[in-house]
């Protein structure tokens, strides 16, 4: 006759964590196969550099030729436009004026999130086109608000000569037309490698 084997509880739930852990630890280990450790030097990551950009971002909104476009009307008609979304291609230049030379644009979209205040939600690649920077790029996003007299966003990243950039752009209104077209002055100090 067989014998019954008694086993306690405990043995047998530890006996199951054993069968369930050993299965799970493969799929574990292949889930984090992609990833390697990187040496910063072999990627001339030797020396971090501040560079300081002043540019005007020319925002036209008004004419044939405008370079922000609604896309998401604001709710209601509200005084602050709350809830309009634009997209933008604006040009970025040296010099306050439209004509002075163009340097890289403004890509990417702005929401007006404030109820009450004129607050901005700016999320934007400052691509540049030009010399030395031509094809890299650094990433705005962040709260404008728009009354202020300066207006600080954060730089998050960017690509090219910006790879792993960080830093911080000032913004300041140079000139806002009647036609809610807007000439602003932006002094980006970007940290890069």
């Amino acid at each position: 006759m067989a014998k019954a084997l008694l086993v306690s509880p405990s043995y047998f739930i530890f006996f199951i964590f054993l069968i369930f852990s050993s299965t799970t630890i493969p799929v574990f280990g292949e889930e984090y196969s992609y990833v390697q450790s990187v040496n910063p030097k072999k990627m001339k990551m030797l020396r971090e550099k501040v560079s300081h950009f002043k540019l005007y971002w020319h925002d036209l909104v008004s004419g044939s030729n405008a370079t922000s476009i609604t896309v998401i009307k604001a709710v209601n008609n509200t005084t602050p436009y709350f809830g309009m979304i634009n997209i933008i291609d604006n040009p970025l230049t040296v010099g306050p004026n439209l004509s002075s030379k163009t340097v890289g644009k403004a890509q990417g979209l702005y929401a007006s999130t404030g109820q009450k205040d004129v607050e901005i939600l700016m999320v934007m690649n400052f691509a540049f086109t030009d010399g030395k920077y031509n094809g890299s790029t650094f990433t705005v996003l962040g709260r404008n608000n728009v009354p202020a007299k300066v207006r600080e966003m954060p730089i998050i990243g960017g690509s090219g000569l910006f790879r792993f950039a960080r830093g911080y752009v000032l913004a300041t209104t140079y000139e806002l037309s009647n036609t809610g077209d807007a000439n602003i002055e932006y002094n980006a100090y970007v940290i890069h490698y």
